[in-house]
């Protein structure tokens, strides 16, 4: 399907989920409502740009009200993948569900796995339990540095997790270790994702830093990632992206630690003449607000880059278009600090595009790696049903 449209710019927000998922209460989810949530929480949401595309139309969040005419596309996507966790969803997004959950681990990982952990890379360990990761770090950061066995934890997640204090284990090392638990964690074991977590500071005041490195699964079959580079186009892959998908499917990558760090390289990125794909991970929402339950943080960054889109729109050439998503929810107002089982907003658009279109509730995150490929006019044998035909202008 020849078109206008010749570069597709992919901005995943990660963990800003819309609600309603029809198997939330399978996961423990029910109730949970990332964007609605917290905008009842913080006295209501100023997010204007992203609702004149229609955000507001897309849930009950204060702040947002629905638009009668948006300028752009708006639905939302259900994911369909057994999971709820980042590899799934952006594995799904790109074409790949998962009908199988990648192994969890609430009681922490098997003894026999652990002392081969630590026959392989030479030192001891702590923790092996579900934890927050700042927690856990003020629980066991001082005993860490004293000893120099590395800390290791997991989550609600299928994640294997290694902090470290960076004095302590340098970087190079700490990821040397991160490669050797991937290595390891195979079969039976394998888990989504190894992940290095340094730290820095003193007992007491020990902080993150923006040197994690995450170790995925490479993905099982091709996926749109693929497809684009091996016609020729461009693949730029923006924060943890080339993590994400095991270095697999990129032409370029900007590993970015930040929200605005990733959102000036995908303004960078579209200020290039080429064409293909542009995918971008934001982390901050996750990582730094879902996680610790801070709405209010979380509340700040959404506003944060809402301001920043009408710039994005600036750096778009004529034929591209953008779509906003999520990969899964994280809703900072309950309890748990782990990923919930939310659909995720989508929206869309650029000069070629459609204004006022209703997407409706799809049916996979599958759908969007279906309508990039139609877009591009590309060959896509993977699952999703593309709705390019409905928002493609001329």
């Amino acid at each position: 399907m020849a078109r206008q449209i010749k570069r597709v710019n992919l901005i995943i927000l990660d963990s800003v989920g819309v609600g309603d998922a029809p198997d939330a209460a399978a996961y423990g989810d029910e109730g949970s409502n990332t964007l609605g949530n917290i905008a009842r929480a913080v006295g209501g949401l100023h997010l204007p740009n992203m609702g004149e595309l229609g955000l507001g139309n897309l849930a009950d969040i204060q702040g947002v009200p629905p638009v009668a005419q948006a300028r752009g596309a708006f639905g939302r996507l259900t994911e369909t993948s057994a999971g709820k966790d980042t590899t799934t969803g952006h594995w799904e997004l790109a074409g790949v569900p998962l009908e199988k959950p990648f192994p969890l681990y609430p009681n922490g990982f098997p003894a026999d796995l652990m002392a081969e952990f630590e026959a392989r890379i030479g030192r001891g360990w702590l923790g092996n339990y579900p934890a927050s990761g700042t927690e856990i770090i003020k629980e066991l950061g001082a005993e860490h540095v004293t000893t120099g066995k590395v800390i290791v934890y997991t989550s609600g997640d299928s994640v294997f997790q290694v902090a470290a204090h960076e004095e302590v284990v340098p970087l190079d090392e700490l990821y040397r270790i991160c490669q050797t638990a991937r290595d390891l964690l195979s079969g039976e074991h394998a888990v989504g994702r190894v992940i290095a977590r340094p730290f820095v500071g003193q007992p007491g005041n020990f902080k993150r830093t923006e040197h994690r490195k995450d170790f995925s699964l490479e993905p099982p079959r091709e996926t749109i990632l693929d497809v684009v580079k091996a016609a020729g186009k461009e693949v730029m892959g923006v924060g943890k992206i080339e993590d994400i998908f095991a270095h697999r499917g990129l032409t370029q990558s900007n590993h970015t630690g930040n929200n605005m760090a990733g959102v000036e390289a995908i303004m960078e990125f579209c200020q290039l003449s080429n064409e293909g794909l542009i995918i971008s991970n934001l982390v901050d929402f996750d990582a730094l607000y879902g996680h610790r339950n801070d709405p209010r943080g979380y509340a700040d960054a959404l506003e944060a880059f809402d301001k920043q889109l009408p710039f994005i729109k600036m750096a778009m050439r004529s034929h591209d278009i953008t779509f906003i998503t999520a990969d899964h929810g994280n809703d900072p107002t309950t309890p748990s600090t782990d990923h919930s089982r939310e659909r995720v907003p989508l929206l869309a658009f650029g000069v070629h595009v459609k204004l006022n279109v209703n997407l409706g509730t799809r049916a996979s995150f599958a759908d969007v790696s279906a309508t990039i490929a139609d877009l591009l006019d590309l060959a896509w044998s993977g699952p999703g049903e593309s709705f390019a035909a409905e928002i493609a202008g001329a």
